[in-house]
């Protein structure tokens, strides 16, 4: 018992850490985005991207490539964006629109069809230079970090903070304040009645797909800097936490699917930063483990308010 209060009382210790808290933050912030980026999908085509991960990991690549070719940082950003949207709008055309009156398992498998023939490619593409794994060293520069009050905050933290906050102030502009985003909110809460009363279909869920694949993008810069190395399970993982996430928070409301999303991103780099390196195994158990608790206590979802339609964008 001694042994168990101790561990806790060093766990509590390190977790209120003021580099834990700061880096925490920082995942927190990167995993929102994802969340709101696979969210946007969900909300207008009721659809789990499951091939989410793939295009962050094709952007991680483009990145990857840009620095072998010695090529500006920022010359390779724009790569990353144009290969992602490019790979998200080839997506929806030639996957989600043809399926899009066929049963959600139908879609649901397609997606992880996409998401398995991606990745089977980026491990083509890998194995080309007889090595696994493609160096973006370029945009190593974004991991360095500036010392405040005493504490190591790195650039990237500082960076996907800001540009969670921005993003997602942008998209509720345009969900509020634009005539797509009016059709999208529409779309979302009764697909059906809207296009009934005019809201184009193509144009609603190709302006959602390619938000989404613009989030995406941003992504897989900040996870690059983060990972600088990249192989085909490029962000796999990152993935399937911020599913988990998603479902955490409510998958109904755009708001709280991306309050999930930073709730399970912050709980990672809490744990991560506040466990011992030789108990660093246990972080997936505990942090599934907490999921899965916490959905038997309220299986709508952490942040929604109860039953009855919702706008889900």
């Amino acid at each position: 018992m001694t042994v168990l209060a101790t561990a806790l009382s060093d766990f509590l210790h390190a977790a209120v850490e003021p580099q834990v808290q700061v880096d925490a933050i920082g995942i927190g912030a990167i995993y929102a985005l994802m969340a709101v980026g696979i969210g946007l999908v969900f909300g207008v085509l009721r659809l789990v991207n499951f091939a989410y991960g793939q295009l962050v990991m094709a952007g991680a690549f483009a990145l990857a490539y840009a620095s072998d070719q010695d090529w500006p940082v920022w010359l390779g950003i724009v790569l990353c964006f144009v290969v992602v949207i490019t790979l998200t709008l080839a997506m929806e055309r030639v996957v989600f629109r043809p399926l899009r009156g066929k049963p959600a398992a139908t879609m649901l498998v397609a997606t992880f069809a996409v998401a398995f023939l991606l990745q089977a490619v980026a491990l083509l593409i890998d194995q080309t230079d007889d090595t696994l794994g493609e160096p973006a060293a370029s945009l190593a520069k974004l991991n360095v970090p500036w010392t405040i009050l005493g504490t190591d905050v790195r650039k990237i933290t500082v960076v996907a903070i800001v540009t969670a906050a921005v993003c997602l102030a942008g998209l509720v502009l345009i969900l509020s304040r634009t005539t797509v985003g009016l059709h999208m909110r529409a779309a979302a809460m009764d697909f059906e009645t809207a296009r009934l009363l005019g809201v184009r279909a193509d144009r609603v869920i190709g302006s959602a797909v390619l938000l989404s694949g613009i989030l995406a993008a941003t992504v897989a810069v900040m996870l690059t800097v983060q990972q600088p190395l990249v192989t085909s399970t490029f962000a796999l993982r990152e993935t399937i936490v911020v599913l988990a996430g998603v479902v955490l928070g409510g998958m109904n409301r755009l708001f709280s699917a991306t309050l999930g999303g930073f709730a399970i991103g912050y709980a990672s780099g809490l744990l991560g930063g506040a466990l011992p390196t030789a108990q660093s195994q246990y972080l997936p158990s505990i942090l599934f483990g907490l999921v899965i608790v916490i959905l038997l206590v309220r299986p709508g979802g952490l942040f929604t308010r109860g039953p009855g339609p919702v706008e889900r964008v």
